[in-house]
């Protein structure tokens, strides 16, 4: 049976569906048996790298350098929220897949890169030839000399006539 590219949308929202209920019932037992170790082993939001030290600084996860925040750039107006870094949230996943746009999401928030900066591209150095032989086989002196080289050098030939 030949199903029609509608079919298989309609069948993709439903196992995305089933997808996110399973996700939020298995995220809902995670949750549970972490309260129950919290309170098991008495554990407070400090230790745990949440919430305030004694002097009232907020923690931070890793020592030294603190990850860049970035701004918002697509925003659902229901607290959800997506930077425009990584994988889609599942929020903005599903909104697509039922036909918004992209651009309905957009916050105008503005990158924290500069638009005119681009990322270094490395730039690949032309070698000049050095060396080159009567048949036209050529070495830039960099790196093992090659075999066409090595025989003209064991012939009694020197690099200095071999320069190009």
């Amino acid at each position: 049976m030949t199903q029609s590219y509608k079919q298989i949308q309609k069948q993709i929202e439903t196992l995305q569906r089933q997808a996110e209920k399973l996700r939020k019932q298995e995220s809902d037992g995670v949750i549970a048996r972490i309260k129950v170790a919290i309170t098991h082993y008495g554990l407070t939001a400090e230790q745990l790298g949440f919430g305030a030290t004694a002097n009232g600084a907020k923690t931070k996860a890793k020592a030294g350098k603190a990850a860049p925040t970035r701004s918002a750039k697509y925003s659902d107006g229901q607290g959800n929220s997506w930077s425009g870094m990584g994988k889609r949230p599942y929020w903005l996943r599903d909104a697509l897949a039922a036909g918004r746009t992209l651009e309905e999401f957009a916050t105008g928030a503005v990158s924290s890169k500069p638009k005119g900066t681009r990322l270094k591209q490395s730039k690949k150095r032309k070698s000049k030839v050095v060396y080159r032989d009567q048949a036209g086989n050529t070495w830039s002196g960099m790196g093992p000399r090659p075999r066409w080289l090595k025989e003209a050098l064991d012939a009694g030939k020197t690099l200095q006539e071999m320069a190009a």
